[in-house]
């Protein structure tokens, strides 16, 4: 009798629901903690600006004085320097990002105005504040910026930057360990003999994990299963998180999913989801483990569904399904059976998507092609104008 298979959200809901957050945390430089989850609230631990700055290039002025003559100018500032207070009735030349000298309450860009020698004529109307950065007026010192929990991109690494921040306090980076498994796996860059592939899935799952901030661990067996558990066992003694491709379906040569009941716990396994049905998931000792399928698709697709959202659970996030869009089909497909299905599409300028001519799970090539994946409900007939939900690739691979 052939098992159920588990529909995709209910899965999802258990496999998140065995999420354990890291809670160890370090201190790193803040070049090294591009996608790191923050691990307390950050507060600005001075004024952004920090003091009056000039929005351009221009002169400095009291508008008390533009009743007057042309005023002299009195000093120069750029950039990167000290300011005098302001001379009575004159203006300062300033440059963009330069601090605003003291006694001085407005700048008025070079455009606007008449220079003669060294005196200025200036224009009427100028009116306090114009062009003038004030201290704080983008951050406030003590206020929050960054929230615990926080992922931090490269913007957040700039932002702490202009802090004066050199270290910010963050979650353990994960540990993860990844696995080939396949007597039949080869490394890329050998020669390829009768009956052998190329090892495809350990490097994209090594960079898709880089994508996410994390250097995993990789490594290769073959479709033994007493080398099988002992590199489970080992992966697992030293990583939070182990993740396979192959060797989780219903071959003969199929050992893994056998090893990790045996190991531990099997919790999820044989999905309505197409690619990817295989997927299996559990805990080996107590750390948890993903058995992807083997078919490169399969492995690109379960990743970023379920892979990709516990990890960031692992690192203290709540929100951790992607965002998506309603785009409009170029394409007609017949009612699809109870597998929920997720095609490799590409999204135009015009809000449609066009899906790639060949579907299959080991066309990898279909996935450098795509920008998008399309979800097509079980049981539903895809019409040509049809909108579907669509995940773009740039939010499910960051």
């Amino acid at each position: 009798m052939k098992s159920a298979l588990t529909p995709v959200a209910d899965a999802l809901a258990r496999i998140l629901a065995a999420a354990q957050p890291i809670t160890a945390t370090e201190q790193r430089p803040i070049a090294e903690c591009l996608g790191c989850a923050l691990a307390e609230d950050l507060h600005a631990p001075i004024n952004v600006p920090f003091e009056d700055n000039c929005a351009m290039d221009g002169y400095a002025v009291c508008t008390g004085d533009l009743l007057a003559a042309p005023l002299a100018i009195s000093q120069r500032i750029a950039a990167g320097q000290a300011a005098e207070p302001l001379a009575l009735g004159s203006c300062a030349r300033i440059f963009t990002g330069a601090p605003i000298p003291p006694g001085a309450d407005a700048v008025v860009m070079q455009e606007q105005c008449e220079r003669q020698d060294d005196h200025v004529q200036f224009p009427y109307g100028v009116t306090p504040g114009n062009n003038i950065r004030r201290a704080g007026s983008d951050l406030k010192k003590g206020e929050r910026v960054l929230a615990c929990g926080h992922l931090l991109q490269p913007q957040d690494l700039g932002l702490l930057a202009s802090l004066g921040l050199g270290r910010a306090t963050v979650v353990r980076p994960l540990r993860v360990a990844i696995i080939s498994t396949g007597d039949e796996l080869t490394a890329p860059g050998t020669p390829l003999s009768s009956g052998k592939i190329y090892n495809s899935n350990g490097p994209m799952l090594c960079a898709l994990l880089t994508k996410l901030g994390i250097t995993a661990r990789h490594s290769q067996l073959p479709d033994n299963p007493q080398a099988l558990r002992k590199g489970l066992q080992e992966a697992a003694a030293t990583a939070d998180l182990v993740i396979t491709s192959g060797g989780v379906s219903v071959g003969e040569e199929d050992h893994v999913k056998q090893c990790v009941a045996d190991l531990g716990e099997l919790m999820v396994w044989k999905l309505a989801l197409k690619p990817g049905k295989p997927l299996a998931f559990g805990r080996i000792a107590h750390t948890p483990f993903f058995g992807l399928p083997g078919n490169p698709v399969a492995v690109f697709v379960t990743f970023m569904l379920f892979v990709r959202p516990f990890i960031k659970r692992l690192q203290g996030l709540r929100e951790v399904q992607p965002l998506s869009l309603k785009a409009r089909a170029n394409f007609a497909r017949p009612q699809s059976n109870i597998r929920e299905e997720y095609l490799r599409v590409r999204l135009q300028n015009d809000n449609s998507i066009t899906a790639y001519p060949d579907q299959n799970s080991g066309v990898l090539s279909s996935t450098s092609w795509a920008n998008a994946l399309a979800r097509i409900p079980p049981h539903t007939q895809v019409n040509k104008g049809d909108t579907l939900d669509t995940f773009l690739f740039s939010e499910l691979l960051t």
